[in-house]
């Protein structure tokens, strides 16, 4: 009914700039459902506001949700790891933790198994301290190199956390603990090998990129999902149709298909799979760097 309202409102709305194709919208969606509506969008009472229907916390929590998705979108792009093949995990950082109606919508968007909301996300990230020679050098004198090796041996982490919580990072130097300010070291962020970041804002999102042999295995599959219903929509097949479905060339998609067969039929409305080639129409196709053939043919 959401959807419904939203399209007939937004029809009467815009029926002054687009009339025709308004009325054609207006005319499927209403008159055929209500035989008492105006015959004709133009005949209809410009929308009014409606306050009740304004929802401002919903408006906020999807402005997170879709400033999430675009940073977790990016973080895909950066690690070159398409759309189709499933991630694990994903942490972010935000001001206010949404609730699994907004997870759900984002582990859907960007195809990830499970969003966790964090107020930390240091541990994702690795930092090199180095002193800042204009300041620490007349300060340490002959000592300055090892305080570098001080600050090289330090747990990134802890140090980071210390400096965030008092400005100040602590080493212990011929026996005497020193404390230096930030302003006295030269930070660097580095990446985690398996991870992937991005920030815009107060939102920071780190995309977990380590894929098991299971993920990599649903990947293919979907991978194989998407070309059969291409060519579906290439061959012509109306949306009901149901086909049939040969899968050659390729030991191991092969193998990855039998496994996930139920899946793949139920979605591609295949009644049979097979794996010796048949006659139909014919593809070629490369799968995530597997060579495979495949064919469908309508029942």
């Amino acid at each position: 009914m959401t959807l419904y309202t939203a399209l007939v409102v937004l029809s009467k709305t815009a029926a002054p700039m687009i009339p025709f194709m308004t009325e054609a919208i207006y005319r499927n969606l209403v008159c055929n459902l209500d035989a008492n509506a105006p015959e004709s969008i133009h005949l209809c009472d410009f929308p009014t506001v409606e306050e009740a229907w304004i929802d401002t916390d919903l408006e906020k929590n999807m402005d997170e949700v879709l400033k999430i998705v675009v940073l977790g979108r990016a973080c895909r792009n950066a690690s070159n790891i398409k759309q189709r093949q499933p991630i694990a995990n994903m942490y972010v950082k935000c001001d206010t933790a949404l609730n699994e109606f907004y997870q759900e919508i984002i582990e859907d968007e960007l195809n990830v198994k499970s969003v966790t909301f964090t107020e930390d996300v240091s541990a994702f990230t690795a930092y090199t301290f180095k002193p800042q020679l204009k300041t620490l050098g007349k300060r340490f004198g002959k000592q300055i190199n090892a305080v570098k090796e001080a600050l090289l041996g330090l747990n990134s982490q802890a140090a980071m956390a210390e400096l965030n919580a008092t400005d100040t990072v602590t080493v212990t130097i011929d026996g005497v603990e020193e404390k230096i300010a930030r302003e006295d070291l030269l930070i660097e962020a580095q990446k985690m090998e398996g991870y992937v970041s991005d920030s815009d804002g107060n939102v920071t999102v780190v995309l977990d990129t380590n894929l098991t042999p299971e993920l990599i295995e649903e990947g293919y599959v979907r991978e194989a999902i998407s070309k059969i219903q291409t060519m579906r929509k290439e061959a012509d097949f109306e949306v009901m149709d149901h086909i049939a479905v040969a899968i050659c060339g390729n030991a191991k998609i092969a193998e990855i298909c039998k496994a996930n067969e139920a899946m793949i039929q139920n979605i591609v409305l295949a009644d049979t799979i097979g794996y010796e080639a048949m006659d139909g129409y014919t593809k070629d196709w490369n799968l995530n760097g597997e060579d495979v053939t495949i064919t469908v043919k309508k029942l």
